[in-house]
């Protein structure tokens, strides 16, 4: 049996030795950021993509192992445990095949097969599978019972529960089956009867059918939402080919059949066994890989989910960022007002308040004089509108100011407000802003989001942010995991600057965690501005573990040593030393110096320590200090006079920001309150595979008005500006599913010809 290392070196393609040093540092407390960046001679250089799925993996694999060891001391207890089990049981390389070899030893509750056996009636059930030539009826008469076995009749019961379960309960045919099930079968979805007006929303799921290998998860997930919601009955079928009322057996029935070796040559027996067999498949065998294929389905559509939120999250967090510049926020709204506050180039808040340009109180021209005064105390560089109800009425507002007051040279921005709320009603909120009420730290957070939208990102619960599919159908356990991992490496990523990171951004840097963040905040607002990184070892609890792995993503800015901005780590400033002792001068002649560093060879400066990949990294951010993975800012401008849905018309072509991207499309703002869908077939004259190839949030597009539909609020835009209305992709004609396409083509395994067989019937008569 392979190893955990070895399986996970396979999968990745890399060799054994990169996945044990990863696996020891993982295991040693190290971080994916930490080994990713700072531990490439070790790894042989795996990124941080490799190094998440093997850290995902090994938790999978560990799960598996700790299983195996449990259902191996089960087994051995019940005193079954022989060599070839085992063995099976060692081989198991699945939790569902692990489950599958388990099942006959599980502790169940008393079925009617243990009845049936705790009655004698075992050698009844193998005797009419070995004897199908003898009469069923006078065979069970000999077992026949006064005070437990009544009848003839009550025997064969019981000898039926006890094939029956023996039938389900084979590991190889069962995972057989439900293979061929997932392979040919189908997810046939109908509206419950009554429901069509309340679950107008689920329409397309009405009557809908579509083979299980070629569902796309957000329409696994939409139907299973549907069914959750009382509005769609779901059912999975093996054989969409097949008659309910048919009494010939059908192809899951001849492969159990075939299996046992029952087939109807005219004995007695054949057709009370193959009446088993249906009994088997029907009652037991059919429902219970229903229930594992849905579950597949689910974990399938599950882990795609929680992959595009993950994906959109990145993307979000790794916005551009508007920079240190004094900043407007304006939370709009219209009985309540319009939030305002004014945050400096720090993001301290300077000025707070409220303006009620909108109905019902319709005072605009006050508001205008009231921003104008704001934005000219203050110096505002940047306005911030916040992207929720009355946006546009308020971006209105923005562009009035600015026409009226030229002397403003500000920018307005729409900013989207996903979390917003969340982050003001939050605890945190409530310590960071006390003195203000929860209505106004929602504006703040729109101004901080546009001047760096990591910074302020990280203070919301990353599922609140709202930029996945159905992310309040997935697990929360595995959506939460997966979500921390991309803030945990977007923040190291990008570096954080030590002397002005909040707690909550601090809490995120490889090695520290909310305790220890709140220490450093502490420490900082009693002893002043951390001067340099050594500094951070008289932190309380800031041992030399948390120093070496946070160390090297912490900025100091202005601080007594230039290094200390970089993202070189501390550990390496010796071999910085030795390059700028090579280059001749000091650090700060070299440091941003592209030429000095052109004339040195990085493999000159390598020792036992630190590798050629290292000092490559040294050389990188010698050349660019602290670079900014993230991009240039940009701004979209939306249509004046387009601001409702109602003002759309078909043809037009629009700017506006991509705010989500799912499996089926992208979703823009294009200034009207409802995003609009770009389906993935109007994205590009090209196939695409995956959405995210094409846009991402915070993309600045393009895009064509193809369809409204006003009641539905459903806008149908296109990337695609020569597109017509008439230009739709036409569905595709009916084919043979593609595992029975496989069936037909395909050779045989042995034992499989019955079902074979009548896959290519069906296949056939479909076509």
């Amino acid at each position: 049996m392979k190893s955990i290392n070895q399986r996970i070196a396979e999968e990745l393609m890399v060799a054994e030795r990169q996945v044990a040093a990863a696996v020891d540092l993982l295991d040693g407390g190290a971080t994916v950021p930490f080994i990713a960046r700072y531990r490439k001679e070790a790894t042989g250089a795996l990124d941080d993509t490799q190094l998440r799925t093997l850290e995902e993996r090994l938790r999978y694999l560990r799960e598996l192992e700790d299983r195996r060891k449990a259902i191996l001391e089960s087994v051995r207890a019940q005193g079954k445990l022989d060599d070839a089990l085992e063995k099976a049981i060692l081989g198991a390389d699945a939790k569902a095949r692990l489950e599958d070899i388990y099942l006959p030893y599980k502790p169940k509750r008393r079925s009617k097969a243990q009845i049936a056996r705790e009655n004698g009636l075992e050698p009844l059930a193998d005797s009419l599978l070995a004897h199908p030539e003898r009469d069923p009826k006078q065979q069970a008469a000999a077992f026949v019972q006064p005070d437990a076995v009544a009848t003839a009749e009550d025997a064969l019961d019981g000898a039926r529960s006890i094939l029956v379960e023996r039938f389900a309960e084979d590991a190889g045919l069962i995972g057989r089956l439900r293979e061929e099930f997932w392979t040919c079968g189908k997810l046939v979805s109908t509206v419950r009867d009554g429901k069509q007006t309340e679950g107008a929303k689920f329409s397309d799921y009405f009557d809908y059918s579509e083979p299980l290998t070629k569902l796309p998860s957000h329409r696994i997930l939409a139907a299973m939402r549907g069914e959750r919601d009382e509005i769609l009955d779901l059912r999975m079928v093996a054989d969409p080919s097949a008659d309910p009322a048919a009494r010939t057996p059908g192809p899951y029935e001849m492969a159990i059949a075939s299996r046992f070796g029952v087939a109807d040559r005219g004995r007695p027996g054949d057709k009370w066994l193959i009446d088993c067999v249906r009994w088997a498949w029907r009652t037991k065998i059919e429902m219970q890989l229903a229930i594992d294929l849905r579950m597949r389905l689910w974990t399938h559509a599950e882990e795609e989910a929680v992959r595009i939120f993950g994906s959109n999250l990145r993307d979000l967090l790794l916005a551009a960022p508007a920079g240190a510049r004094a900043t407007m926020g304006l939370d709009p709204g219209y009985r309540t007002g319009v939030k305002v506050a004014v945050v400096d180039a720090t993001g301290k808040v300077v000025a707070t308040g409220a303006i009620f340009p909108h109905e019902p109180q319709r005072r605009w021209d006050e508001s205008i004089a009231a921003l104008a005064a704001l934005c000219q105390k203050h110096d505002v560089e940047l306005i911030a509108i916040g992207n929720g109800t009355a946006s546009r009425e308020t971006e209105k507002l923005a562009t009035e100011l600015l026409k009226k007051y030229t002397q403003i040279k500000a920018t307005k921005v729409i900013v989207s407000e996903a979390g917003a709320s969340v982050y003001s009603a939050s605890a945190y909120a409530a310590s960071e802003l006390p003195e203000l009420d929860v209505t106004l730290r929602g504006a703040v957070s729109i101004a901080r989001r546009l001047q760096d939208p990591l910074a302020e990102l990280v203070k919301v619960e990353p599922k609140a942010i709202g930029v996945g599919q159905y992310q309040h159908d997935v697990s929360e356990h595995k959506l939460g995991r997966s979500l921390d991992a991309v803030v945990e490496d977007c923040v190291n990523a990008v570096g954080v600057d030590v002397n002005t990171a909040s707690a909550k951004l601090l809490a995120r840097v490889s090695g520290i965690g909310e305790s220890l963040a709140q220490t450093i905040v502490a420490y900082r607002n009693e002893a002043g501005a951390f001067r340099t990184r050594a500094q951070l070892k008289k932190v309380p609890r800031l041992g030399a573990r948390a120093f070496e792995l946070s160390a090297g993503f912490l900025r100091i800015v202005g601080g007594e040593d230039p290094l200390d901005r970089s993202g070189v780590h501390p550990e390496t400033y010796p071999v910085v030393r030795k390059i700028v002792a090579k280059a001749g001068g000091d650090i700060g002649a070299l440091i941003g110096n592209s030429k000095a560093l052109a004339a040195l060879r990085p493999a000159d400066f390598t020792d036992a320590t630190f590798g050629l990949p290292t000092v490559i990294d040294i050389f990188r951010e010698l050349e660019k200090p602290g670079r900014d993975p993230r991009p240039a800012f940009r701004t979209a401008e939306f249509k004046d006079g387009v601001e409702a849905i109602g003002d759309l018309k078909p043809g037009m072509i629009l700017e506006g920001v991509v705010t989500n991207v799912a499996a089926f499309g992208a979703f823009v703002d294009i200034g009207v309150h409802q995003d609009g869908l770009v389906h993935v077939s109007a994205m590009s004259r090209n196939f695409v595979k995956d959405p995210r190839d094409v846009a991402k949030p915070g993309d600045i597009v393009k895009v064509k008005v193809m369809e409204i539909d006003a009641p539905r609020k459903r806008i149908s835009l296109t990337m695609r500006l020569d597109d017509t209305a008439e230009a739709r992709p036409k569905p595709q004609g009916q084919r043979m599913d593609r595992g029975q396409e496989r069936y037909v083509r395909e050779p045989q395994r042995a034992g499989d010809s019955a079902l074979a067989d009548a896959l290519r019937r069906a296949a056939a008569q479909r076509r």
